[in-house]
């Protein structure tokens, strides 16, 4: 049984809409954060020095 009456839904159908706007624009600022911490990261990677790209391709471990 509701006594709140139309009024009081028609304020919590306002409330979930902002709610809902606010989540979504969290969510762009979510993504745009993570888009830049992609893009900041993609750095070149060094090339060998060596002629022999095998070199250093084995590693001796001893236990």
């Amino acid at each position: 049984m509701d006594l709140q009456g139309v009024s009081a839904s028609g304020t919590g159908a306002a409330l979930e809409l902002a709610s809902l706007k606010m989540a979504k624009s969290q969510q762009k600022q979510e993504g745009q954060a993570t888009l830049q911490l992609l893009e900041s990261s993609a750095v070149d990677v060094p090339k060998s020095s060596s002629a022999n790209p095998a070199v250093g391709a084995n590693i001796n471990t001893y236990a």
